[in-house]
């Protein structure tokens, strides 16, 4: 018996992974609705990546093409994926939605963010051009495709998450959320960001992906890169993350689990080629996507539960 074959047998039957599917995004199409119905200015935060491409898949079935009610926002660090940001702007056009982009290298124009030094990651000073966008359109309810998966403080945050008047969240003040009852009050200048797929995995992700044959950048699939390892991971060599001295370049076959930043973003090996084969590697996995990719993850300084109380995705 092959190893192919012994990872296919932990698989469910196909009618039983359907039908957990077809839960998960019946769940995701309610919420996707209750925020159309309860917010007079929402958004869906669209990155390229493939959580918010199956946010939008959703949305899709929700709606109709052409006929998403709400804007499609990315918060840009100007230091994205090109493969990424092209696979935006392409899935946008193709669904009619209107794609509302601004940059962090504008709040760096404006003085509202200054960097430590040039080579500092813009990542987490997304929070500040996130909240400029918010007060510049007054948006009451920003949707994203965070999982409580991905890490600790994700799991603490209920679907529809609760910010105050700064833009912060505060995890003791998180309202119940019991049989799918939602409380969508707010007072003045406070907003609600919403995660319809928190309750998916990475493996729910894929599988989704792999039957509503959903498209993606192609750097989630296997690729050759140049890369450098540094402290367990694979660095992606690029003008913003050059090698450092006595690091060796190497190209390897890798394909990234997770998209952001540039220079906290990196890929894993893999030969993974379709999302079927993403599905059998992500059975084996024990490390989460963002603990195994992410440079800015691995320190306690930057860690996502400070991030969000200042303002973050």
């Amino acid at each position: 018996m092959n190893a192919r074959t012994e990872t296919e047998l932990l698989l469910p039957p196909a009618h039983l992974s359907n039908t957990h599917l077809d839960a998960l995004e019946e769940e995701t199409i309610f919420i996707l609705r209750e925020v159309a119905a309860a917010f007079e200015r929402p958004t869906l935060l669209f990155s390229g990546g493939k959580d918010s491409l199956v946010l939008l898949k959703c949305a899709e079935k929700a709606f109709g093409v052409g006929r998403i009610p709400y804007p499609l926002l990315m918060i840009d660090t100007g230091h994205n994926f090109p493969e990424v940001t092209a696979y935006r702007d392409q899935r946008a056009k193709e669904l009619g939605a209107e794609l509302i982009v601004r940059s962090v290298e504008d709040s760096m124009k404006r003085g509202t963010v200054r960097l430590a030094h040039p080579g500092e990651s813009r990542n987490a000073h997304q929070s500040v051009t996130l909240l400029e966008a918010i007060e510049e359109f007054r948006f009451d309810a920003l949707i994203g495709g965070a999982r409580r998966d991905e890490e600790k403080a994700r799991a603490k945050e209920r679907i529809f998450s609760h910010r105050d008047s700064f833009g912060q969240w505060q995890p003791k003040d998180q309202r119940p959320e019991l049989w799918t009852l939602f409380n969508t009050r707010l007072a003045p200048g406070e907003h609600f960001r919403v995660f319809p797929i928190s309750n998916w995995t990475e493996l729910d992700v894929w599988q989704y992906i792999a039957r509503e044959e959903v498209g993606l950048p192609s750097i989630y699939y296997t690729h050759k890169r140049e890369v450098v390892e540094r402290r367990g991971l694979l660095v992606p060599v690029t003008e913003l993350t050059p090698p450092r001295d006595g690091e060796t370049v190497q190209v390897r076959d890798v394909r990234f689990r997770t998209v952001g930043d540039i220079t906290t973003t990196c890929p894993v090996e893999s030969l993974a080629a379709d999302a079927s084969d993403v599905v059998l590697e992500t059975l084996s996995v024990d490390v989460s996507e963002r603990g195994a990719t992410r440079m800015d993850d691995m320190t306690s300084e930057a860690s996502m539960e400070k991030r969000k109380k200042d303002g973050y995705f």
